[in-house]
């Protein structure tokens, strides 16, 4: 048997792993050109009952960075990025396999989301996720607490983090009933003003070529604007006051929008909340003779709703406008019926066939004879109509059953389970059997 040999026997030293320093990371206040993304992420670290942020654009826009450096502001919250290819396992966590084999114990492994507790979860190409995993991210982030029930484990724990997706629409984009689950949405676009890009250009060379001066440059305003975070998240534990007129703006705005539901009420409501508290926040009220002024209630007024509601409405308005184009491309249905007695009249009706093709595209937007194969369509994005992404969704039926623990199955009912798949089966064997072997004529 061959013997181990020892590096030191030869002279050498042991090769000795050095711990390398943590990366510097480009400053949120040096960010130029993304105002609205910057708010959107300042809010929902105000808040994080807002539920996230969602940011769609094109690559190289700062969606990474930007988050990145709202954990910076955190410090010492954590930065956990979501992979891909993760699964629920590694999401919500699972059974400690250690622990149990060596200690016959039950224990349970923390997840990514305990990790991100108190940070920032970025999930990049959050459209690209499958669809048990993104229900996951969004119950915990509505309620902040991670539930596992599963490998003999009954375990919760705290999980509050902001969460921030990212997703390309030329790569697909979500389905509405999951958007209108995210908080705020912010679209970022490339910069078309030469002045503007030149000064992005220039502070990107310059933490390339020497970060840690570049950053120190910036400490001073980065150590201001995470006083004031810290100051905006204190001022929501205090008292809060919403104007009549403030639920009013609300309340017709989601009209306006024709949004689904009142989620986005909810959400409308918080983060002008979190952005009074920001405002108020702008003053440091830490001196005893601003006491009285720092006892007074948080006031949200309707120019707070103003500047939020955009961020809001933004991709729930895109869901809830959704069913009019696809209601005007006509079912196949439809069209059927007023086109078969077209060509049944004489010629002295000449004038009734116009007048019958307008018919189809007008019912287009009302009739509900197609209703279950409208509701699909209306899942459908608005902007491309895609029906590759669409058929999938379909297939996986309703969701809710997986919103608490995502890949997790439901118990099957051994009544119903037993009973459609064989009467399926014999359906499909009776199908055959006339096929190959028709009935013939008496």
């Amino acid at each position: 048997m061959p013997e181990s040999r020892d590096p030191t026997r030869d002279g050498r030293s042991p090769t000795v792993l050095v711990p390398a320093e943590p990366p510097l990371h480009f400053p949120f206040t040096a960010i130029e050109g993304q105002d609205e993304l910057q708010q959107a992420l300042l809010l929902t670290a105000i808040e994080p009952r807002i539920g996230g942020v969602v940011v769609e654009g094109p690559r190289g826009t700062a969606k990474t960075t930007a988050a990145r450096g709202l954990a910076e502001l955190l410090a010492p919250a954590p930065f956990v990025s979501l992979p891909l290819g993760c699964t629920i396992e590694h999401l919500v966590g699972s059974l400690d396999i250690g622990q149990a084999l060596s200690h016959q114990q039950l224990a349970f492994a923390p997840g990514l989301l305990a990790k991100a507790h108190g940070g920032v979860l970025y999930v990049d190409e959050i459209n690209l996720l499958p669809d048990a995993l993104v229900d996951v991210l969004l119950d915990v982030a509505a309620s902040g607490v991670n539930r596992v029930e599963r490998d003999g484990i009954s375990h919760q724990h705290a999980a509050r983090w902001v969460l921030v997706g990212t997703m390309n629409a030329q790569e697909g984009r979500l389905r509405p009933q999951l958007l209108d689950r995210l908080g705020l949405g912010v679209v970022v676009g490339n910069v078309h003003d030469a002045a503007q890009r030149q000064r992005i250009v220039r502070a990107r060379l310059a933490f390339d070529h020497d970060p840690q001066s570049f950053v120190q440059q910036h400490a001073q305003r980065q150590q201001a604007l995470a006083r004031r975070l810290a100051r905006a998240r204190a001022a929501l534990a205090g008292p809060v006051e919403v104007l009549d007129a403030a639920w009013a703006d609300v309340a017709q705005r989601g009209i306006a929008a024709a949004v689904d539901g009142l989620r986005a009420d909810i959400v409308m409501l918080r983060a002008a909340t979190a952005q009074a508290a920001w405002e108020a926040a702008a003053v440091d009220m830490a001196d005893a003779a601003d006491t009285a002024a720092k006892a007074q209630a948080l006031q949200v007024t309707p120019a707070h709703v103003a500047q939020v509601a955009e961020l809001v409405l933004r991709h729930r308005r895109a869901a809830g406008e959704a069913p009019a184009p696809a209601a005007a491309r006509p079912a196949s249905p439809p069209p059927a019926a007023p086109q078969a007695p077209t060509p049944a009249p004489p010629p002295s009706d000449a004038g009734q066939p116009p007048a019958s093709q307008p018919q189809p595209t007008t019912p287009g937007g009302g009739p509900d004879a197609g209703e279950p194969g409208a509701v699909q369509r209306d899942a459908a994005p608005p902007a491309g109509g895609e029906s590759g992404v669409e058929p999938s969704d379909a297939g996986q039926g309703p969701s809710s059953g997986q919103a608490d623990w995502g890949g997790l199955a439901a118990e099957p009912v051994p009544s119903a389970t037993a009973a459609n798949p064989l009467l399926q089966r014999w359906l499909q064997t009776l199908s055959q059997a006339v096929a190959e072997d028709p009935p013939k004529k008496a």
